[in-house]
């Protein structure tokens, strides 16, 4: 794992956390926008901790805390894991940062880990993000309709993913392109 750029959430990070999980910028782009409480905070940390099946992160820049990134339903057997993040500093957003998480995250599930599928979950509406994800080789596998009940309205969202072979082709590419100085 690139510590330089994630390193292990840990308890102390919980408020920082919460803050922005709870930040309309944010909440936004979430499942769900309900504010999280400090005790269901502290619930969830003891939960995803105990569980095999998760991986969290805080995201750094240039040694400040700015956002979270995770990898969720991870399945060995099945040799895949999904994974989603967010800035919660949103003075980074555009600023190439996603590029370099989604690199030390492809690089991690499929050099350290050795899994076969990476898969994400996007709004339709996140147009930047699913352009991102497919600007790194991320493939277009399913359309979830009325997929998310929020805010009064159903979302549609789109599922991508990325095989361990595609990445062994694009790697040393994507490398050049998004991690040069």
């Amino acid at each position: 794992m690139n510590n330089d750029i994630l390193r292990p959430l840990t308890a102390d990070d919980l408020e920082m956390v919460r803050a922005w999980r709870n930040s309309d910028a944010v909440a936004q782009y979430m499942y769900t926008a309900t504010p999280v409480s400090a005790e269901q905070q502290q619930a969830w940390f003891a939960r995803i901790s105990a569980d095999a099946s998760k991986e969290y992160w805080i995201i750094q820049n240039q040694g400040r805390a700015v956002g979270v990134a995770n990898l969720y339903d991870i399945n060995p057997a099945f040799k895949s894991c999904y994974w989603a993040f967010y800035l919660g500093e949103t003075d980074l957003r555009g600023s190439g940062l996603g590029a370099k998480v989604e690199m030390a995250v492809l690089d991690y599930v499929f050099e350290e880990r050795k899994l076969n599928k990476l898969l994400c979950e996007v709004f339709v509406s996140n147009d930047k993000v699913i352009a991102m994800h497919e600007k790194f080789g991320f493939r277009r596998e399913s359309y979830f309709r009325q997929h998310i009940y929020k805010d009064g309205a159903f979302h549609d969202v789109v599922g991508l993913a990325m095989l361990q072979r595609e990445w062994q082709q694009l790697r040393e590419g994507l490398r050049a392109r998004f991690l040069r100085a």
